[in-house]
């Protein structure tokens, strides 16, 4: 079980003593210098860049629990270059819901140092499955979704974290060739190569596009992922 405390209704209590300082992989700096872009600049960002935005990780990979898995980086994203940074993106709000974090992120100006540190301390680390920024997600090529998964997989067998979260099942039923697959935890051996050692799941791409979900129903799911981890 987790070592997270219960959500709250209003949010959460978190142990301090559940974070500590964790070495990271070096980051860009935000492109624009700490300010959120306006809608003018963001077509700049719309570019063939497999590396529009840096992944969060810590440097050494075996201390990654979970390993959460986007789709590929919005143009704000790219802009400042924090992970699903685009004001009304429900996923730092639920992860703050399911107490991952301590408060709600900010990202849309890029991501501190100190949040970075709260998702390494507790063993949090994030990537996406294409590097190539979009203003959509239905933008991306079908091959570019499978050469993804098939980094995540390799990437998975270097870092054997607990878990993998993939948040968009639309996404990845196209780069792990499962057609049918449901949200939720993915059976063992359904994707060819993945380590028998390493829970998958699917949770549900928490762009406000998605209606189908809120930031309580998009925390309870994160929360069933991180409570399904071993203990520490």
């Amino acid at each position: 079980m987790s070592s997270l405390s219960p959500p709250r209704a209003a949010g959460v209590e978190i142990d301090p003593s559940t974070s500590s300082s964790v070495p990271a992989k070096e980051r860009r700096a935000s492109p624009l210098g700490g300010r959120k872009p306006v809608t003018a600049e963001l077509a700049q960002f719309q570019t063939p860049d497999e590396h529009a935005m840096d992944d969060i990780l810590p440097v050494d990979l075996a201390t990654v629990r979970l390993l959460i898995v986007g789709v590929n980086p919005g143009l704000w994203t790219a802009a400042v270059n924090a992970p699903f940074a685009r004001p009304g993106n429900r996923f730092w709000p639920s992860l703050h819901r399911a107490g991952f974090t301590d408060h709600t992120v900010d990202a849309s100006r890029g991501l501190s140092a100190s949040d970075e540190q709260q998702l390494l301390g507790r063993g949090i680390a994030l990537t996406n499955l294409v590097g190539r920024a979009t203003a959509r997600a239905d933008e991306l090529t079908p091959s570019e979704l499978r050469e993804g998964g098939r980094r995540v997989i390799e990437r998975v067998h270097e870092m054997r974290p607990d878990a993998v979260a993939v948040a968009g099942i639309t996404a990845f039923r196209t780069a792990f060739g499962l057609p049918k697959s449901k949200l939720g935890r993915q059976e063992a051996g359904t994707v060819p190569g993945w380590p028998e050692d390493v829970d998958l799941w699917v949770v549900p791409q928490p762009s406000g596009l998605n209606a189908h979900e809120t930031i309580d129903t998009l925390a309870a799911k994160w929360r069933e992922v991180w409570d399904s981890l071993p203990a520490e």
